[in-house]
């Protein structure tokens, strides 16, 4: 493992450690499963005897000033913990952040006082252009400082910690100089900030790259992670005839990513949970079973933490 320069842990994640209860907002998201929110599912979800932990959504939806979004997710969020996930502040880009953009977001989070908020380890955009996509970075020192940077930017800004979330890769770089799992942890060292774990994400890039899943889990900082994510993914092959998995969002959670789901949860105990399902969005009951599926796995964990205290 590639040794980081000694800098001093961020007292925030001193608090992390020492308390898995954590501090402030993101001690408020309930250790249940949550889904992504879809504002035809509303009706279904206010209705439904089954009452899911917690919805997120994407912060990007909700930047304009008001109307039918607008009101849809007040309602919401008199019944339900909302979790915020920003798709489009581009954390990683070399040429610094939106500041109209931050400056939309912190309008979003201060709107919905949501219990957490969320970005990815990537960027989309580049001067004036935007990409479609989450893009990944070099794991270097330069992109470490930038990266941080804005990190610490987003955090003044908002006024609160946020979680940041491990990408899905399909190409590493030559340029590289330390591992994911370093180049996010020292991350979480340098700002503070929380980590959201994206098991699907971690399964998709170890088998793009060829590396075992269990392995990158057993070398990534799980004490910094606040909110789990899981979700779907489309298998292809690539040029050379080898698996090719793409982050879809599409279908549901693979057996394999529950198996490593369950792993983590054995580890660390329950975490908020979050099923993400954005494109070819299915009716509502589909996406209550896949949350009904990891609350299960959370229950157990409940129930044998119980019975460890119980037999003390």
């Amino acid at each position: 493992m590639l040794e980081e320069p000694a800098v001093s842990i961020h007292p925030a994640v001193e608090i992390a450690f020492a308390d898995r209860s954590r501090q402030g907002a993101a001690a408020r998201l309930p250790r249940r499963a949550g889904a992504g929110f879809k504002p035809q599912h509303a009706d279904q979800i206010l209705a439904d005897d089954f009452r899911i932990g917690f919805l997120e959504v994407h912060a990007e939806n909700y930047m304009g000033a008001g109307g039918h979004p607008h009101r849809i997710l007040t309602r919401m969020r008199e019944d339900f913990p909302i979790s915020i996930h920003g798709v489009g502040l581009s954390i990683g880009s070399p040429t610094g952040l939106d500041p109209e953009h931050l400056a939309r977001l912190k309008t979003v989070v201060d709107r919905y006082q949501p219990e957490q908020v969320s970005e990815h380890l990537a960027w989309s955009t580049h001067d004036s252009h935007f990409f479609n996509d989450l893009l990944p970075v070099p794991y270097d020192a330069a992109t470490l400082i930038r990266v941080c940077d804005h990190i610490d930017q987003v955090q003044e800004t908002l006024g609160r910690r946020i979680l940041l979330e491990n990408p899905s890769t399909y190409l590493g770089f030559e340029a590289s100089t330390m591992s994911e799992t370093d180049f996010i942890r020292a991350i979480a060292r340098r700002t503070g900030c929380g980590l959201l774990l994206d098991i699907n994400n971690v399964h998709v890039s170890a088998t793009n790259h060829g590396y075992g899943a269990r392995d990158y889990l057993a070398d990534f900082p799980l004490l910094c992670v606040e909110e789990i994510h899981l979700a779907g993914h489309a298998a292809d092959i690539d040029d050379a005839g080898l698996p090719l998995l793409i982050d879809s969002h599409d279908r549901p959670v693979d057996d394999l990513v529950w198996d490593l789901y369950a792993h983590v949860i054995g580890k660390l105990g329950p975490l908020p949970t979050l099923i993400e399902w954005d494109n070819e969005v299915p009716d509502w009951s589909v996406l209550k079973r896949e949350a009904q599926l990891a609350d299960a796995i959370l229950d157990r964990h409940v129930a044998a933490d119980l019975g460890l205290r119980h037999a003390s």
